[in-house]
């Protein structure tokens, strides 16, 4: 059976953050040792480049898990496209992304990208598609299995909580402390970060908490997490509180608190990681994740003082 991985990885000079696809990142200038006499890149340059690429991208998936330790080997190189000439002077961007994995192998597709960095411009030079196999390092004629892929997806890692709403979580007057829904929607949002990232996590930023309604004591309140935009070192997580006043016939069920949440991905040594890119799949999932990412620019102006001044 077939596994579609979403995730993607580039190679470039430093490790990526751990998770279902591992991310590498390589960036490398071109120098008249790797070019012919008119100036264009070998072809032989190129292709080494994604080999290495998808070599280092295919090995650590299938060591991302406990098991006999291995190394993934070229065993068919599918297509290779070159679309542009490359020159002396700009720098290669080479990105893999595990598109495919079987029981024994796995597909790996590769593009270059070559930028000009006087002018900033960039272009696609080249693609290709490789198969590889992970070979034993006790026994290298032994082919191992390759481990499954989980997707870095909404519905991964989206994740909810039930409360009854009890009087040690209310006022005096039986309605719940906003402190108390706060907490309740931090800890959602923190599982949610987990299951995405799978390291040590820590709140960055709460966006504007809404509170749209009261919540009274003896309700069943619902608090749900989706993680709606990623970028390279943060998550935003959408938090929605629903009540249910059970004892009450005559309310329906109703949202009483919302806002999203910003979390960061941390090492041991507190150090910030990059974050899984999150693959949305449904419309409105593709709209939120927009949606996210304006509010993300916005807020990254407002850092750099870019922003307008208000009237």
């Amino acid at each position: 059976m077939l596994t579609r991985c979403r995730g993607l990885a580039l190679l470039v000079l430093r490790k990526g953050a751990s998770g279902a696809c591992p991310r590498e990142k390589v960036k490398q200038i071109m120098r008249p040792d790797d070019a012919n006499v008119a100036g264009n890149v070998h072809g032989g340059t190129i292709l080494k480049m994604i080999e290495e690429a998808g070599a280092i991208i295919s090995t650590r998936h299938c060591n991302s898990q406990n098991g006999e330790r291995c190394v993934a080997a070229l065993a068919r190189v599918e297509r290779t496209d070159f679309l542009s000439p490359m020159c002396i002077g700009e720098v290669a961007h080479v990105s893999a992304e595990i598109t495919y994995t079987s029981k024994h192998s796995v597909e790996v597709q590769v593009n270059v990208m070559s930028e000009n960095i006087l002018t900033g411009t960039k272009k696609l030079t080249n693609k290709a598609t490789l198969w590889y196999v992970p070979l034993s390092l006790k026994n290298v004629d032994k082919v191992l299995e390759v481990p499954p892929v989980v997707p870095n997806t909404v519905s991964y890692s989206q994740s909810s909580l039930i409360h009854l709403v009890g009087p040690s979580d209310c006022t005096l007057h039986g309605f719940v402390h906003g402190g108390v829904t706060m907490k309740l929607m931090d800890e959602v949002a923190g599982i949610v970060a987990a299951r995405h990232c799978k390291t040590n996590i820590v709140t960055a930023s709460v966006d504007a908490i809404n509170f749209h309604d009261k919540i009274r004591k003896g309700c069943v309140i619902t608090i749900s997490g989706r993680m709606t935009f990623t970028s390279n070192k943060s998550m935003e997580i959408e938090v929605l509180v629903d009540a249910d006043p059970v004892v009450d016939n005559s309310q329906k069920r109703y949202r009483a608190a919302s806002a999203f949440f910003t979390y960061v991905s941390l090492s041991q040594e507190g150090k910030s990681l990059p974050v899984p890119q999150l693959v949305p799949e449904t419309e409105d999932e593709k709209k939120r994740f927009e949606e996210g990412k304006g509010r993300y620019l916005q807020m990254k102006a407002k850092r750099q003082g870019h922003t307008e001044p208000q009237p």
